[in-house]
Formats: C-alpha cells, structure tokens, sequence
C-alpha cells in the first residue's frame, strides 16, 4: 500500500458505508416500479464507469469499445442460464472469467497503438462480436422464468431487492477501485497515463501494467453487464454491445471525474435518472432523447469543468480552506527563527579516477534516420565511480547516444554493456532494471503527482518492496535535499527543484549509472552550484556518472574526462584541460573567444 494510504482508504470506506445505507434507505420508500428500476440502474451504471475508470481514467488509455466487456458479461450470463441451466450467481462470476480473458486477447494487439488510434481501435470490437451474434441468431434472448426458486436464479418480485444486490455490486466494484488506487498499481496507471516514457525510464513496463488494467476494466465491466442482463431479462446485441453502451460508461466518468473513485458515482447518479426519466416522459416525441442527454452532458462538462465535477468542486473547497486559512492572524513564534546553515562546500576530487573496473562500455555504436548519421561509430569507456562528460554543439547527436543507451531508440549496429551485459536490443524498463538511471533534457515529470510519489514510483519500478521502496524514496530526496517539499504537486516546483527530483527519482531506481541530459538547463549560476554540489556528493559515494551539458565552467569543475561529439562522431576525448585546449574542438564547439577567455 502507498505511503499515506491507509487514511484515505479509511476515510473512503466510511464514505460508501454511509452513501450505501443512506440509498438503500431511499429505495425502501419508493414503490413505483419504473423509478426502482432507475434506482437499480444506477449503481449497475456506476460499476461499469468504475471498471472503466481504471483502464481509462487511472491509465489514461481512452476506450470506446468497453461495451465489449458489458456485453460479454451480459451474453455469458444469460446463454449459461438458458443452455445449462447455471444460476446467475455463479454466471456472472462466469462472465467476469470470460470478459478478463476477453480484455487480455483484446489488449494485447490494441496496446501497439497509442493515443487515438486506440481509442477508434476499442470501438471495433463491440460493433465486431454484436454482428457476429446476430449472424449466430442471437438477437433477442430471454431469461428463462424459475419462479419455484426466485432467489436462486435472482428473479425477485420485489425490484428493491435488484437494488440491494446492484449496490452490493458497486461497493464491490468501489473497493476494488480503492485498492487499485492505493497501491503501486494505480500509483503506476497515474505515472503511464502522464508520462510513459518518464515511467518507462523508472523502471515500469508499461505494456504489462496497461495489460492489468484492461484486465482488471474487463472483468468489472463484465460484473455490471451480467447483472443488467438479470434486471432487465432480455438481452439484444444493440442493448448491451451498442454504440450508447459504451458511450454511457465514458460520459458518466468524464461527467464525475476520471481517475477518481467517486468519479462514476457520482456521473451516473445525476445523468442515469435524468436520462431515464426524460425517455420515460418524452421518448415518444423525441426518439432517442437518452442519447441528447449523454452528448449534451459531455459538451456541457468539456466546457464547463474538463476534469469532471469531483475534481472542479474539490479544487473549489481547497482553495476556500486554504483562502480562510490565509485571512487567520499567524500566531507569534516562541523565538526567531534562524535561517540554517548553508551545508559545507564539498571538496572537489583533485585527481582523476585512474586504472578502475569498467562499468560502461560502448563500441561503434550508430544511428541513422534515413540519410542523416545521428550518431555513427561512437566508442567509449566509463570507470566505475568517474564522472565523464558529454560535450558538443547542438545536433552533435548527444541526447541520442542516450537514447541508445537507455532503450529510448534501437542502435543499428554497434554495442554497450554495463558491467558486461548488453544494453543494446532492450526496452526502456529493462534498462533501468540493469541499473541505469536517466533524466532527460525536458524535465519530465507526474505533474499531478505529489514530489514523494513522483520519486517513489522509481522504487517501485525496481521492484522494492512498499517498506523498501518508501525508505529509498526519503533516502533520495535527502540527497538531493528535497525532503521538506516531499508533499508538493510536482506543478507546484521550480525549475531547480524540478530538476533535482528527476535525479531524485533516478537514484531511488538504485542506478550504477545515472545518464543526466542537460541537468543544469536553465539554471541560475547559483543554482547550478547548487546542483553541482550534489552531484559531488553522489560522486564521492561511488556513483557513475556520464552527464550531457552546455554549462563549460560547470562542466571544467565536476568531470572527470570529456567526450567530444560533433555530427554524430567522437571529435576527443581525454581530460578536461586536454579536451579544451585541443584545436578541433575550440572550432567546432568552444570558440577562439572561449579559449581566450580562459586564458586571461
């Protein structure tokens, strides 16, 4: 479980228990069978955006297609009830089975898309397995009546207790997403959904934790179409695998709040009655008038709160309480509080490493896009513990070397290994489960993720236990001196601090080797100090470093050996005063002004 979870969860349990009670209080009242069965649809609507929720709001994978699921369950139901004779009880567990093994088979072709493409690729396969039905002559089916055992079969003359058992359905449904959400799981969805390759790079294989969540979206889907099948006793292709079935589990999260567990809940309690209710009153003067609804509210929430009405009232009533905290008089420190002390500046290393075991090897390493050699038969060593910089003039092909390296891009021939295993051929996570941490030149962070989490989601990528894990991410904010800002949406960070919580996040990876892409961009001089300090911490802790960066003074004071690259090519490489001073470079890349500079 996430650090800090266990309030939350308490806090939300207590929130269903009371919201379950107080529903289910409502329904006993109610004796109209047509607002019953709307009480009844709610909570089975509810569950279905909560399973799609996790696939499309924790993990950012926008599906139009998740009535394949809804609708397999409903199908799988209802045919094991008519053929074999199988109480829903145990169907509907059936269909979650069937719908999981669905959404493997379904996500394992679709994930090599991303973006749009995928989401116009979900909505083929409902419209694909509805024709199919019909053309197998399946289009109406009827649950077979057993009214010597009514319960058994979850046939009830009373619709309240549909209601009771949908409710049941969603808290199911509610805690599960609860589950997801506070844990390593769902901290992992938030982290693909807002920057995969950031997340790739900390270690997560984002295939397999988007393949989870399909799952995870299938099976629950599948729960809530197996149960409407039940409630309704008839199913037809177009009702529970048509366009507006999928339609509805979209607009009911976007309309409450996607990646939020109240989020469907909350969509499904305003738009399903007023859906329901308009076709109940005007459904024969406007055909379709559920649909209008569903657009209309998707426009209006586009509009009027983009992120869904949870997370725009939510926002609201923080910023009320953080205003009235603003207006209440500071109560009087007991003493003055002093600024602390700058730490002690650390001592530079004099001397170079010199005869150490060779951590990074790269041999004749290329590149091309098309015509242009990005980076062509690049060779170099790094010493265990040295600091080797990589400098050069833009285009030079520095921040593709370390996509290479990392997995980012497939070198074309050439290799580089770590510590003797190849690098080359490997994806991203992979990489970073060898031991390379990465920052990039774009800071690339979980924007809507607090510091601790950004930091933490690393650990977890190198596959530490929870304990382990939260004990590495304090560790690395510490080095880096983060430690006070740990609770910070990482929106809320500066530039410097941005930058030292990528390296923050890299080290809690427990990297042999961190590659660092223009640390130091746009930073202040006393902020590169700043930086730099760290760095020599980190360096005189053992760490292997190779760092790309324009800042030459900064460069000159931390490392170790310069590696020149200059259309794609080693131009020199030796030591920093060696590399500086060569003629071939100060053309290429410094400037005769640079060298004078130097030497007055």
């Amino acid at each position: 479980m996430r650090q800090g979870a266990a309030p939350r969860l308490r806090r939300d349990l207590i929130v269903l228990a009371v919201l379950s009670v107080a529903y289910l209080a409502v329904t006993a009242f109610v004796t109209n069978s047509y607002y019953q069965l709307i009480l009844t649809l709610v909570p089975i609507w509810a569950v279905f955006g909560v399973g799609w929720n996790i696939l499309s709001g924790y993990g950012g994978q926008l599906s139009f297609g998740h009535a394949s699921f809804f609708g397999i369950g409903a199908y799988v139901t209802t045919l094991a009830l008519v053929y074999w004779d199988l109480t829903p009880w145990l169907g509907i567990p059936l269909g979650m089975i069937v719908g999981g093994v669905a959404a493997i088979l379904i996500g394992m072709p679709t994930f090599r898309l991303r973006g749009h493409y995928f989401a116009l690729s979900m909505l083929a396969y409902p419209l694909a397995i509805l024709y199919f039905l019909q053309y197998l002559g399946f289009q109406e089916v009827s649950l077979p009546m057993h009214r010597e055992n009514p319960a058994a079969y979850l046939e009830f003359t009373d619709p309240r207790l549909y209601t009771v058992v949908a409710v049941g359905l969603l808290i199911a449904g509610i805690i599960a997403c609860l589950m997801v959400e506070n844990s390593r799981f769902g901290l992992a969805l938030l982290a693909i959904r807002q920057n995969e390759l950031a997340a790739e790079a900390a270690g997560l294989n984002s295939w397999l934790w988007k393949m989870r969540a399909i799952t995870a979206s299938g099976v629950i889907a599948a729960a809530a179409g197996g149960l409407y099948a039940c409630v309704l006793l008839v199913v037809t292709p177009d009702s529970v695998f048509g366009m507006l079935v999928s339609a509805q589990a979209v607009v009911v999260t976007l309309f409450g709040g996607v990646a939020a567990v109240w989020g469907p809940v909350i969509g499904a309690a305003v738009l399903v009655p007023l859906a329901s209710t308009l076709n109940a009153e005007l459904g024969n003067i406007l055909p379709g008038i559920q649909g209008v609804v569903y657009g209309a509210a998707m426009i209006g929430i586009m509009l009027a709160s983009p992120e869904g009405l949870f997370w725009t009232v939510r926002d609201k009533l923080r910023h009320r309480r953080g205003s009235s905290t603003a207006r209440q008089p500071q109560r009087p420190s007991a003493a003055p509080i002093r600024p602390a002390a700058a730490p002690p500046a650390v001592p530079r290393r004099s001397t170079p490493v010199a005869g150490g075991r060779a951590l990074l090897e790269v041999e004749n390493l290329s590149r091309a896009f098309g015509g242009l050699r990005a980076v062509s038969q690049v060779s170099f060593t790094v010493q265990a513990g040295e600091i080797l910089g990589i400098i050069g003039p833009n285009g030079a092909g520095k921040t593709t070397l370390f996509n290479l390296l990392n997995g980012v891009l497939a070198a074309d021939e050439g290799r580089a290994t770590l510590d003797g295993v190849s690098l080359r051929g490997r994806k991203v996570h992979q990489v970073a489960r060898l031991g390379v941490g990465r920052t990039f030149q774009v800071v690339r962070a979980f924007p809507r993720l607090p510091l601790r989490d950004n930091v933490i989601v690393a650990a977890y990528g190198a596959g530490l236990s929870d304990a382990a894990a939260i004990a590495a991410s304090e560790d690395a904010l510490a080095k880096v001196g983060l430690s006070a800002q740990a609770d910070l949406p990482a929106s809320q960070l500066t530039n410097k601090q941005l930058r030292l919580m990528e390296l923050a996040r890299a080290l809690a990876g427990q990297p042999r080797l961190l590659l660092l892409d223009e640390t130091l961009a746009g930073l202040g001089r006393d902020e590169c100090d700043d930086v730099l300090d760290v760095l020599a911490r980190l360096r005189d802790e053992g760490m292997t470093i190779v760092i790309i960066e324009h800042t030459m003074h900064a460069m000159m004071r931390i490392a170790d050996r310069f590696v020149v690259l200059d259309h794609g090519r080693v131009l020199a490489a030796g030591l920093p005063r060696q590399v500086v001073e060569d003629r071939s470079v100060i053309e290429a890349y410094l400037g005769k002004k640079w060298l004078a500079k130097q030497e007055a």
